[in-house]
């Protein structure tokens, strides 16, 4: 796979982009070696080398230090490169494991711990349903902008589908430890939504 997350460009970008990830790959750490509640932001701020009002400048929260990332326009714009013939539901099938791909190959452990924390976490695991719905409009206006005809209805249900077959995929694999294979899970996943709603024709 080609896809990676975007890369900014110019040196301000790099830095600023160098400065968030130093700053969530220590807050990663703390959380593995003390847990999420025992760990403040000072805390996480020092370990990075950086003051309390960077860290805020970077991230509004403790919570978002876990649950940002830059792969949902990685995704958008795979969504963009697929055929234009191709049903909804293989398109998101095809795009988010080709991105989640990338991100595996790449950045798997952090992937993991990020993925673990949000799940086992009370105050991380009760956002997720906001995160994933801002995540569904995304991924249903990218649809709509490929099939303008298709109806609301259809697009957000198909995106929510996709949605809730990769949270399932991505929990077997934290239940695992990560020794599944998560592209793998995703794929069966997805067939699982195949088997009960196979393309038909165009109509997707």
């Amino acid at each position: 796979m080609t896809a990676s997350p975007p890369q900014p460009t110019g040196l301000r970008a790099r830095k600023k982009a160098q400065t968030r990830r130093a700053i969530q790959e220590h807050a990663l750490r703390l959380f593995l070696s003390q847990g999420y509640e025992n760990t403040t932001v000072e805390e996480i701020a020092a370990a990075a080398g950086v003051s309390h009002m960077t860290f805020f400048r970077h991230f509004p929260t403790k919570e978002a230090v876990v649950e940002t990332d830059d792969y949902d326009p990685m995704i958008i714009q795979l969504i963009a490169q697929r055929p234009p013939e191709e049903d909804a539901l293989t398109t998101l099938h095809q795009a988010l494991g080709q991105g989640l791909t990338a991100v595996y190959a790449t950045d798997k452990e952090a992937l993991l711990v990020r993925t673990r924390l949000v799940l086992k976490t009370p105050a991380l695991r009760a956002r997720v349903w906001e995160n994933q719905y801002a995540t569904e409009q995304l991924l249903a206006q990218a649809l709509s902008a490929r099939r303008p005809a298709r109806s609301e209805l259809a697009t957000r249900v198909v995106a929510a589908a996709a949605l809730a077959a990769l949270t399932t995929a991505l929990t077997i694999w934290v239940d695992s430890g990560g020794a599944e294979d998560l592209p793998s899970l995703v794929d069966q996943a997805f067939l699982a939504l195949h088997d009960h709603n196979p393309p038909a024709g165009a109509a997707g």
